[in-house]
């Protein structure tokens, strides 16, 4: 397995034509300066950029028109004299060098326009680019002549790499050799994939032309669960999440929960900015770029902070000094957080892993992590050809179809003792009126009412809720036979319409149950009838959280891990076998809501005190101690589990047994 470095920075350096002096400014000692300030190892720079200029002497492409020297040169070897790694960046999706020269080399929609973040003359914005024309002869080349370059490089890094339902001349030559319907979007969609699969081969060969083994990278701004097939043109993953940027602060560990199973090593990638990519002069606050840095570890990840470099290529010391603050913690941890394994009692099959269209934020995925994260569950997240048998239960969230092919598999599961926790749409066969195993309940129709209503049994509510709470999205009608019914359901009044509503939103619940269970529990299997991940996604109430940890809780049975943290701390547990010994993560950083929209910061880090934790593991263990601080804490063990507490958690805290 190809091993990265723990503390890197993404360089980015799209720059106009329109700007002047293009690197300029750049100063070797004072690049190595900031390289040291901010404790960085590996740093990403740049051969061409989303423009489509190139930073150095080129035969294959075309040098920034106002760039007077070789600038990739410069770093490189400014970088390599102080042991700093330098992978290489080439855009290769959008370029608009190649998309003015070539437009008809340019992505085409069923209808005759663009496809790219600028369509229209007037617009500003990059052109995307048709992997099934002669440009992707021309990306080629000019990864080439990057690895001729630069053999010695660390890693080739080729960015934005997607294909849409082209329709230029090229793919409807394509698609009528393939026999493909161009008016059929089923096709459009096979025939994307092909020219995808063009893609990876062709520039990873490029890419690996002069050294076999050359690390390569194709960013698509996510992971997607299930597309296991590209791996093999991938040398690791690295995981985009910007919690400022779009991606939140609950993507990230998703992403990290599904990539740490894949064989690879992966580097997490946020930012220094307050909000994404192409922001000049935005910062975010040093606590923030501290917490996510140690949730990357948390999460069994490598680190990199994503910058931009001024068009004059002067390094920006602020950033560098917000960098290092982050990065020293780092480098302190490090030696806790390599070659690890993430322990976990769940597995979330991805809804997402089962649907080719699926979206970087799927609700039922989504909030199925969020409810597990702030449960302090240790889980994975998986798709169909992980080994189910890792996991004592298995959640299907919401809309989990089972295909004969996945019925076996999973009747192997619940026959070596595994557990099934299943919601919604999931559990039902192809014919969308059979349950899968006996449930001990019996299935009618799908609910009229939206909203209806939820009344958990008394065990199951939370402590302050003993009403009906609303349920914003269907149920499916069920009548518990020989399972255990896990509470009622309540029917509104009546659906609003415009002839019979009541108040804002919508009707009461009626004074009786409807008659329906809201879920049921028979042996291994736990259903509930609502797609309640989804509408935990969607509406965040934490009555519907609090009743999911309590059901899981039920199911599972005594887990792993317990800690005394708030929902808004994390913890994982992750086992490091050639050290002997389990390293436990405690995380807390509480988040604001600033500006518009779904921006949360973190910009104070406030303490916890006397975090209480208990960890049942299957070895002996002999000593814990809080590192990096080197320090021993006592522990008790009683009926096999260890139990300590620790006094004091600011940001992020590893608790290391030793076996």
């Amino acid at each position: 397995m190809y091993r990265l470095r723990f503390r890197q920075v993404h360089l980015d350096f799209h720059t106009s034509e329109h700007l002047p002096d293009i690197g300029s400014a750049f100063d070797k000692k004072a690049w190595q300066a900031a390289l040291r300030a901010g404790h960085v190892n590996s740093i990403t720079c740049f051969s061409k950029c989303h423009h489509g200029w190139t930073y150095h002497p080129t035969q294959m492409g075309r040098l920034h028109p106002n760039l007077k020297f070789d600038l990739l040169r410069a770093q490189f070897e400014a970088c390599k004299e102080i042991d700093v790694n330098v992978p290489i960046y080439l855009s290769a999706g959008i370029d608009n060098v190649a998309g003015l020269a070539h437009p008809e080399w340019r992505e085409m929609t069923i209808d005759g326009r663009y496809f790219g973040w600028a369509v229209k003359a007037n617009e500003p914005g990059f052109s995307m680019m048709c992997f099934n024309t002669p440009y992707l002869d021309y990306l080629c080349a000019q990864i080439r002549e990057a690895v001729t370059l630069f053999p010695t490089c660390d890693g080739i890094f080729l960015d934005i790499i997607s294909h849409h339902q082209c329709c230029c001349r090229w793919c409807r030559e394509t698609m009528d050799r393939a026999g493909l319907d161009l008016e059929k979007e089923g096709d459009r969609k096979i025939h994307s994939e092909m020219a995808l699969d063009r893609y990876f081969k062709a520039t990873t060969a490029a890419a690996r032309c002069i050294r076999p083994d050359m690390p390569v990278f194709h960013n698509s701004g996510h992971i997607a669960p299930g597309k296991r097939s590209i791996l093999k043109y991938f040398s690791h993953l690295e995981l985009e999440s910007l919690p400022t940027g779009g991606w939140g602060y609950d993507h990230f560990p998703l992403s990290a929960k599904y990539c740490r199973n894949l064989d690879r090593d992966i580097l997490g990638v946020t930012g220094k900015f307050h909000t994404t990519w192409g922001e000049f002069g935005g910062f975010k606050h040093p606590n923030a770029l501290r917490y996510e840095c140690a949730a990357m570890l948390a999460y069994g990840s490598k680190c990199s902070v994503g910058d931009q470099l001024h068009p004059l290529g002067r390094m920006d010391e602020s950033t560098y000094s917000l960098i290092g603050a982050a990065f020293a913690e780092v480098e302190a941890k490090e030696r806790w957080c390599d070659d690890v394994a993430n322990v976990a009692d769940i597995a979330v099959l991805s809804k997402s892993s089962r649907n080719p269209d699926a979206v970087r934020d799927d609700a039922a995925d989504t909030g199925a992590c969020r409810v597990l994260l702030e449960g302090h569950f240790m889980f994975d997240i998986i798709d169909a050809e992980n080994d189910f048998t890792r996991y004592r239960l298995l959640i299907l969230p919401d809309e989990i179809v089972i295909t004969p092919e996945l019925k076996v598999k999973l009747d192997a599961y619940l026959a070596g003792g595994g557990k099934l926790f299943l919601t919604g749409k999931s559990g039902w066969l192809e014919n969308g009126t059979d349950f899968a195993w006996p449930l001990g309940a019996r299935r009618e129709v799908e609910s009229p009412f939206q909203p209806d209503f939820m009344l958990p049994r008394a065990d199951l509510r939370p402590d302050y809720c003993a009403s009906p709470f609303v349920a914003y999205q269907p149920s499916q009608r069920i009548r518990v036979t020989t399972g255990e019914s896990l509470g009622e359901v309540y029917d509104p009044y009546f659906n609003r319409t415009y002839k019979h509503f009541c108040s804002h939103q919508h009707a009461p619940p009626r004074p009786d149950a409807s008659g329906f269970s809201l879920g049921g529990r028979q042996g291994a299997l736990c259903y509930l009838a609502h797609p309640i991940f989804s509408m935990y996604r969607t509406s965040g109430a934490v009555v519907l959280k609090d009743f999911l940890v309590k059901v899981l809780r039920l199911h599972l049975g005594e887990p792993t891990v317990r800690v005394s943290l708030p929902s808004t701390g994390r913890t994982t547990l992750m086992r490091q076998a050639k050290d002997n010994r389990y390293v436990l993560h405690l995380l807390y950083g509480n988040t604001i809501q600033r500006g518009s929209g779904e921006l949360f910061v973190i910009e104070d880090l406030l303490p916890l005190t006397q975090v209480e934790v208990s960890v049942r593991v299957p070895e002996s263990i002999r000593r814990v101690t809080l590192e990096p601080q080197g320090r021993e804490i006592p522990f008790t063990v009683q009926d096999g589990k260890i139990a300590l507490t620790v006094e004091r958690l600011e940001c992020h805290q590893m608790v290391v047994l030793q076996y």
